[in-house]
């Protein structure tokens, strides 16, 4: 357990602040969860390596605008990107990452000056978001929400990717994902697998 807890300290230095904030506020129940998930340390290790070199391609381009939540090597990244080519060179790093299965790539370029980010939520709001719609899942009963991770991105959208383990469970967990305030939609990377 020791080396775990160095293990994540190690990394959890490297993060950029955007995912060092989200790591404080989630960091507790984080490592719990990851304890008892219905997966192996081996798989969850792989998945810690991925986030690892996409944590540091973002420090390579000095931007937090990127958000990263991962699930048996099936990765979700969303952002929101005001420089085209640091967007550009950052996909690019991204997908080649070796190991991961699958890229949801959900990262967006606008420009500064684009009238459309005058109605874009916060940084603030959409991380406030994304801890409540990861909260919502929290004792919902028949959702075991240590095999889900979700996120919300500038537009008020929610991703959620991990596994059910029916399909009952995998409504119940969308259903709760939507009952948030500001919550547009939800986009469901949900794996049904007993």
């Amino acid at each position: 357990m020791r080396r775990i807890v160095v293990a994540v300290a190690a990394l959890f230095m490297a993060v950029p602040a955007q995912a060092q904030l989200m790591d404080v506020l989630t960091a507790p129940k984080t490592l719990i969860d990851r304890a008892i998930e219905a997966r192996s340390a081996s798989d969850i290790a792989k998945d810690n390596l991925i986030v690892a070199k996409v944590n540091g391609y973002m420090g390579k381009h000095a931007t937090i605008k990127a958000s990263t939540e991962i699930y048996e090597q099936r990765l979700l990244i969303t952002g929101l990107f005001d420089d085209k080519a640091t967007y550009d060179e950052f996909q690019k790093d991204v997908r080649g990452v070796e190991g991961v299965r699958k890229l949801y790539w959900h990262v967006t370029y606008l420009p500064k000056d684009d009238p459309k980010r005058k109605t874009l939520p916060s940084w603030a709001d959409t991380v406030e978001m994304g801890v409540k719609a990861q909260a919502r899942l929290i004792g919902t009963k028949g959702v075991a929400d240590v095999n889900f991770r979700t996120t919300v991105d500038s537009y008020g959208t929610v991703y959620v990717i991990g596994r059910a383990r029916s399909q009952e469970e995998a409504n119940k967990a969308v259903a709760r994902l939507k009952e948030g305030e500001g919550i547009r939609k939800v986009v469901n990377y949900i794996d049904v697998r007993p």
